[in-house]
């Protein structure tokens, strides 16, 4: 019978839950001797893949190939030459595609492996993208350090990637990282802008639609719609409590609909009202509804990371968001309604899902 396998990486360490119905869930963990887990994903080779970096032991990448009972681990090659002036301080981002893993590194690099994580090498550090020569700067950095925060490898040619430079800019490459182009074209910016205006957008997290031309994007002045596969960006954030949100996910079968949660603008960063609240738009960002059957508050003063949401692929698909308070909650009604799964977590950092079996 297959089963839906969620990846909660927090605070100290990953934790596995499992399900044959999606209502009833067994956990296991802290996995990856409790390390701090930034991200962790399912790759195509249906191993487990882990991004570690602990203030004290440094960074590294842990795998299973069965499912969290037995893992190895390796930072082998997960550094940057003395020459290049650059220190690799924490890897927060994975991806797993054409049989490679792609690791996104702060300094800001993006490394690969193709011995299933046993070692790595480094892919570029986006020399001549624009703001590059600022955004290793210590002073420049945007708070969580997290440099590459995501990776989107496309099916088309191992060659093709998206990333997001944390706090500057959304890049494409189409000829494996040499040269690197933004695409934030109508994105705006509450700040001065840098001298080469096409980056500077705090971009927070991406949501690809199931029609490959239609992208969503929760950033840190609004929530945006792409129709042209990324390369421009229309701002759809009318009609939601707030501007600034982290968490987002498309439905797997609908261009049209999409979710977010908004926060906060302010040092707070917790749900408006207090209320734990998901925002559905079913028509592309035309109007929106709050969702919130089953969510606490108010009075429930929580935040959701960047990388905190997630759905399945079902036909039926399962929607999930973890919180910073280290609750985690699910709905299998497009948000209509939600149930917890699990409370009295460390602080969630990222939540993925997968089918398997």
């Amino acid at each position: 019978m297959p089963q839906t396998v969620l990846l909660v990486g927090t605070r100290k360490g990953l934790f596995i839950l499992e399900s044959d119905d999606r209502r009833d869930w067994t956990m296991r963990g802290p996995l990856c001797e409790s390390w701090p887990i930034y991200n962790a994903i399912i790759g195509e080779d249906g191993a487990i893949y882990a991004a570690a970096a602990s203030e004290w032991l440094g960074s590294s990448v842990w795998r299973s190939a069965d499912l969290g009972e037995t893992w190895t681990q390796s930072s082998e090659g997960l550094a940057y030459a003395d020459e290049s002036g650059l220190k690799l301080n924490k890897i927060s981002s994975l991806a797993h595609k054409h049989g490679k893993l792609y690791v996104g590194a702060e300094s800001v690099g993006l490394f690969e492996s193709t011995d299933d994580a046993k070692t790595f090498s480094l892919v570029s550090t986006l020399d001549g993208a624009p703001g590059r020569e600022v955004w290793n700067d210590p002073a420049m950095q945007p708070p969580g350090h997290l440099g590459i925060s995501a990776i989107w490898p496309y099916d088309d040619s191992a060659d093709h990637i998206r990333v997001i430079v944390q706090g500057n800019s959304i890049f494409d490459t189409d000829d494996g990282g040499k040269t690197w182009t933004p695409s934030n074209s109508g994105l705006r910016r509450e700040w001065p802008a840098p001298e080469d205006d096409r980056v500077g957008f705090c971009v927070h997290k991406l949501a690809p639609s199931p029609d490959a031309q239609r992208w969503y994007q929760q950033n840190h002045v609004g929530t945006w719609r792409s129709d042209d596969g990324g390369s421009s960006w229309n701002e759809i954030t009318e009609g939601l409590p707030t501007e600034f949100g982290f968490a987002c996910a498309a439905h797997p079968h609908d261009r049209e609909t999409f979710f977010t949660t908004v926060l906060d603008p302010g040092h707070g960063r917790t749900m408006p009202d207090g209320q734990v609240q998901v925002w559905r738009t079913r028509d592309a960002g035309s109007s929106w509804q709050k969702m919130a059957k089953g969510l606490p508050g108010p009075d429930a003063f929580v935040g959701v990371l960047r990388d905190g949401m997630t759905r399945d692929e079902q036909d039926d698909f399962g929607l999930y968001f973890g919180t910073s308070t280290g609750q985690l909650f699910a709905s299998l009604d497009e948000g209509d309604s939600w149930t917890e799964v699990a409370d009295y977590l460390p602080s969630i950092q990222s939540v993925r899902v997968a089918t398997v079996g």
